[in-house]
């Protein structure tokens, strides 16, 4: 097989696209030959990061993988059938012995991944989380190759198919940059320490919330940087003061923030744990309380047994035990950040076994 197109699937949140991405700007780079496309849904998230990389883009229709009763599921099972006809149509035409399907999860990979299995087309699956998410699951029986983040979810995997890969890391995580910017705001200049908060790609009304009852506090020692979700930037943009600046999605300048900030406050999703772990930087998480199988609450647990983090679970926080985490983890010292890029192996791999 000699690849020439390679085509992405992935979306529902931040979490899913930036490996993406990831892997596409790394293809670019090793494999500046090789055309990239990308599938996602009509309103999700990834078609404006995509589209933001200049990737050829293809949104298709999606409905969502429930594991328990509810009438949407009829209704989502007719959204499910007209993505796989969309996603059979588009992928006609691509070359079946010339092109590879590589999904990094999300309900919108499923009806693309059974089109591309259909079409006897290659697919890889890439799982970020230590728990596995049902799209995958699912995914995993068309795959030719599954790959994983954490050694926790080879368990849920034919073993035949499935490879420990670790999470393809953005470059900046191998050297971080010395000079970051977001907008007109220079954090080399900053003279305070730097608190960064993130509710994920879409934000967090509880993490926003909780931030807003203790922001003067924490004002009075940190320069804050809140990512809250476009859907909140409106009211937190009223907020802001010369120690607090908001913002609705940070994509180019995260790594030099997560470098540079002492403290930070996020949700557990794959991406940004091992991110900072990656950084060598102990964080305060608080688990999304809804994700799949609790993989958020596992993910963070694994950045608590490497790094000595802060796991703080939904039902337990309030304003003061965010403050005593605070001044808890910004007395920890970093630990080493890591030597080498799982994006290389991860692309070194496709090439060689197609």
């Amino acid at each position: 097989m000699n690849i020439k197109s390679i085509i992405f699937c992935g979306g529902g949140s931040g979490g899913h696209v930036v490996p993406a991405l990831t892997l596409i700007k790394a293809i670019k780079s090793h494999k500046p030959e090789v055309e990239i496309f990308a599938i996602g849904s009509y309103k999700g998230i990834e078609e404006r990061l995509f589209k933001e990389d200049k990737v050829p883009y293809k949104a298709i229709s999606t409905g969502k993988l429930r594991r328990y009763f509810s009438w949407q599921n009829f209704l989502d099972l007719f959204r499910l059938i007209r993505g796989l006809v969309q996603a059979y149509v588009y992928l006609l035409k691509f070359s079946r012995q010339n092109t590879l399907i590589f999904s990094t999860g999300g309900f919108v990979t499923v009806p693309v991944v059974f089109a591309a299995w259909m079409q006897g087309k290659t697919v890889y699956i890439h799982e970020q989380t230590s728990r596995v998410g049902l799209a995958n699951k699912i995914s995993s029986f068309f795959a030719k190759r599954v790959l994983v983040t954490f050694e926790t979810s080879l368990q849920f995997f034919p073993k035949e198919k499935t490879i420990l890969s670790g999470y393809p890391l953005r470059d900046e995580i191998l050297s971080p940059p010395e000079m970051v910017s977001l907008n007109e705001i220079n954090l080399n200049e900053i003279k305070k320490p730097i608190l960064f908060l993130t509710g994920g790609g879409n934000g967090s009304r509880l993490l926003n919330e909780t931030l807003k009852e203790c922001l003067s506090t924490l004002e009075q020692e940190f320069f804050i940087i809140h990512q809250c979700g476009a859907q909140f930037l409106d009211e937190y943009k009223r907020l802001e003061t010369e120690n607090y600046k908001v913002f609705d999605f940070i994509t180019d300048s995260m790594i030099g923030l997560l470098n540079k900030a002492q403290v930070v406050i996020s949700r557990a999703g794959a991406g940004t744990v091992m991110e900072l772990l990656s950084l060598g930087k102990p964080s305060i998480f608080v688990p999304l309380a809804i994700a799949q199988k609790n993989e958020q609450l596992y993910n963070a647990i694994e950045a608590r047994n490497k790094l000595e983090s802060i796991v703080i679970e939904e039902k337990d926080l309030n304003s003061s035990k965010l403050i005593d985490a605070v001044q808890t983890i910004r007395s920890k010292e970093s630990h080493q950040r890591v030597k080498r890029n799982p994006a290389v192996d991860i692309i070194k791999l496709i090439f060689e076994e197609n």
